[in-house]
């Protein structure tokens, strides 16, 4: 139990100090499951630790959540109060520091409305548009990070009591985010973003402007990259000079394609929990940038619904590299949550686009969408990566570099 409780409190630290680089007095907002209460204190202690101004709470429960959706009176999800908008507007303009914990079990909303679900969606994303442009565009530091609570493990570890799954999918976590209790978990840090930077810099001399994505799942997929494109790894910093790593744990390396340049079709290769649903056994038809048919062999009313909450949802904004021979991928474990299963393989997300432009972190949305990104209020990573898939990109000049062969980085 002692060497459990050092790891959660190491675990804390490494959030506050490395995901989100809390400075002295600055502000933190936790948002938390109310079953990780513990791990969410220690976040916190681990926040006035070093200096933090004060430590804002946001706490939501699964359940509750689900007899909102399920009972409550219609047209509360067209619907933003004033005091929520304030708290998430107000909270970044000030430049606080935001930890989400995401834990949740991921069919929480199975046989919830889905005309209920995309409605609050949009309530909630014209809402605050202010506080998710900033959150895309370095205007505050952000980390999402994730503990087990027992229906999610349970999920990922069907066939073992609870108290088995809960320790498996502990021990899961941890060997994904590198602690290991010895303490070390910072400097395996510093050297795993070290060697993604390394690859960053390789892709960006490269210069590419288009990937040509092939799998034997039917994947036949073209993404044209704008001009002035930028790989990104985990790692960011805000305007304001503050670094963070949005994901912990991270493996990728990702830029934003060109709204009108993707044609073809693309087979997801994971299930997908989204809204407290599970959507499995999807593909998507793309013509000139636009998803045009989009099918599943579970939850195609959530995937339609996904697809449709505003124009940018059928475009997509984000695409992804990583390994099929990865720490996480090699750990064989479906997390059926997308902070791990998206650095399990390279993905793709429809919806809002990253500024993963020269200069972009400087301009506003109309500039954005004026160099070929795309807007939305949504962002929905999926999985596509397979041991078998090929990528290869085409330079400006007209050279073809193969990037990914039998699933892995080429270059």
């Amino acid at each position: 139990m002692r060497n459990m409780e050092e790891k959660l409190q190491e675990y804390a630290r490494l959030l506050i100090e490395v995901g989100l680089q809390v400075q002295k007095g600055q502000t933190v907002v936790i948002s938390s499951p109310v079953e990780c209460a513990h791990f969410a204190r220690l976040c916190a202690g681990a926040a006035y630790d070093v200096g933090c101004r004060e430590v804002v709470m946001n706490w939501h429960d699964d359940a509750l959540g689900r007899e909102k959706f399920l009972r409550a009176d219609s047209g509360v999800f067209d619907e933003v109060p004033q005091w929520r908008r304030h708290f998430y507007n107000d909270y970044a303009n000030s430049g606080a520091a935001y930890l989400s914990i995401a834990a949740e079990d991921p069919e929480h909303l199975k046989g919830v409305d889905p005309d209920r679900l995309v409605r609050s969606q949009r309530a909630s994303g014209e809402a605050l548009k202010d506080f998710y442009r900033q959150q895309m565009a370095g205007g505050f530091p952000w980390c999402i990070a994730s503990i087990p609570i027992p229906s999610w493990a349970c999920r990922v570890f069907p066939d073992v009591p609870v108290e088995e799954a809960m320790e498996k999918l502990w021990d899961a976590i941890f060997e994904a985010v590198r602690i290991s209790g010895d303490g070390e978990s910072v400097l395996r840090w510093q050297e795993h973003m070290d060697r993604l930077a390394q690859r960053k810099a390789k892709l960006n001399e490269l210069h590419f402007k288009s990937l040509h994505y092939t799998n034997s799942l039917g994947t036949d997929l073209t993404v044209q990259l704008p001009e002035k494109h930028i790989w990104e790894a985990g790692n960011d910093v805000t305007r304001s000079g503050q670094s963070y790593i949005a994901n912990m744990p991270t493996e990728e390396l990702f830029t934003s394609p060109l709204r009108t340049g993707v044609n073809g079709v693309v087979y997801a290769s994971m299930p997908l929990a989204h809204d407290g649903n599970i959507i499995d056994g999807f593909h998507f038809v793309v013509r000139e940038g636009k998803i045009v048919e989009a099918h599943a062999r579970q939850g195609e009313e959530f995937l339609q619904a996904a697809i449709t909450v505003d124009e940018g949802a059928s475009y997509f904004g984000e695409v992804a590299l990583v390994p099929y021979d990865s720490p996480i991928s090699n750990q064989k474990i479906l997390y059926y949550n997308t902070l791990f299963d998206e650095n399990a393989a390279c993905h793709i997300a429809f919806g809002e686009a990253y500024p993963c432009l020269e200069g972009g972190l400087e301009m506003d949305k109309e500039q954005l969408k004026a160099h070929g990104l795309n807007d939305s209020i949504t962002h929905v990573d999926f999985m596509i990566g397979t041991k078998d898939l090929s990528i290869v990109g085409t330079t400006w000049d007209g050279r073809e570099i193969p990037i990914f062969t039998d699933g892995n980085f080429a270059i």
